[in-house]
């Protein structure tokens, strides 16, 4: 079976609606190297071809866009006893594939139905055309493994306002089709039930003006239809916004996390990213904070390149290791991380994550 599907759909006018389609339901579609590999090589034909106005990016299944990337094979080469080259070479090409999208000249329509986490994130925050729906669940949960928020988070999160990105960082709290709207991570908020229609319309768009406004419109009219839907949508981080600002105001880490937890709420999604962090990695929570404040003010691919220094460094470590076994591996939800605290956290460790392992002239993502 195919991990990910292509279809050139005809329009009524003769132009082709390119779909990519991953197709790995039973794994949330989780993003393997041959994946990657494969949607990159499609989407240069595409490029190139001028009868391709538009692509759709969607998946198979109800519950996940894409939950992330192909952790567990990581942990396995993680686990040998040589170096493997399988993290670089894994991390440089999901990069590169992340920003061929950002920078794609064409309309990339992401269909950002149910979970998208992680690698997910990645593919959906640089389409053209983010769309979102009510079972949208937006997240960047490297906290709980040993990681930091990677695929470009570094740039994105760092976009959104004031300290929000940094708390969606610490405490991997999810984000709804409402307030991802709100937050500018989204461009459309479609009805889960409009999938197909989105198709029929695209096939008989007219193609001769601008492809970019014709799909606008196209979405704009399907979002308006919907709007009563996402109407009754609670927005947790949008309606708690001064809180967030207050919590992640605290210069030190140390206390920003011990007011969090100290918060007295009934809130789920606050109960959720207070139990988040209690549990997740300590290296990860100072080390999202480091690179977050470090990438302030990059180009994307300034940010893409000191990702893949950062996440080839916590394949090194034992760390990240043991995040993904004690989560997907052995499931015992009980990672024996380093370090007990933030406070214990030495700053040669973090100094080590943040140190490259190439000079600038061998850069993997150097002609990025």
């Amino acid at each position: 079976m195919a991990s990910v599907i292509f279809h050139e759909h005809i329009t009524v006018s003769g132009e082709i609606i390119g779909e990519i389609r991953l197709n790995a339901e039973k794994k949330l579609n989780a993003l393997t190297l041959k994946m990657i590999d494969l949607i990159s090589a499609k989407l240069d034909a595409w490029q190139s071809k001028k009868s391709v106005v538009a692509i759709i990016l969607d998946s198979e299944g109800e519950k996940a866009f894409c939950a992330g990337g192909d952790i567990i094979k990581l942990h396995e080469a993680m686990m040998r006893d040589e170096i493997s080259s399988f993290p670089t070479d894994f991390f440089t090409r999901e990069y590169q594939l992340d920003y061929q999208i950002h920078t794609y000249p064409k309309p990339i329509i992401c269909w950002g139905s149910g979970f998208v986490m992680g690698g997910g994130m990645g593919l959906f925050a640089g389409a053209s055309h983010r769309v979102v729906t009510q079972t949208t669940y937006l997240a960047m949960p490297e906290v709980s493994i040993g990681l930091y928020p990677d695929v470009g988070a570094s740039y994105f999160l760092n976009k959104l306002p004031g300290n929000i990105g940094m708390f969606l960082g610490l405490t991997a709290a999810g984000i709804n089709a409402k307030d991802a709207m709100a937050l500018g991570m989204a461009d459309y908020a479609l009805d889960v039930s409009q999938r197909s229609q989105l198709l029929e319309q695209l096939l008989v768009t007219d193609w001769q003006a601008n492809p970019h406004e014709a799909v606008n419109k196209l979405l704009s009219g399907l979002s308006e239809e919907s709007k009563s839907v996402f109407e009754v949508l609670a927005s947790p981080i949008i309606s708690h916004q001064g809180l967030i600002e207050d919590l992640i105001s605290n210069d030190s880490l140390d206390d920003m996390l011990s007011d969090l937890a100290a918060i007295e709420t009934e809130e789920k999604w606050l109960i959720k990213a207070q139990k988040t962090v209690a549990n997740g990695s300590p290296i990860s929570l100072v080390l999202i904070k480091a690179q977050l404040e470090r990438s302030v003010g990059l180009s994307l691919k300034e940010v893409f390149q000191q990702e893949l220094e950062v996440s080839v460094q916590c394949t090194r470590h034992e760390e990240l290791a043991e995040g993904v076994r004690a989560l997907l591996i052995d499931k015992d939800k009980a990672p024996k991380w380093r370090y007990d605290s933030v406070a214990e956290v030495e700053d040669t460790y973090i100094a080590d994550l943040l140190g490259s392992p190439w000079d600038k002239a061998d850069h993997p993502l150097r002609y990025l």
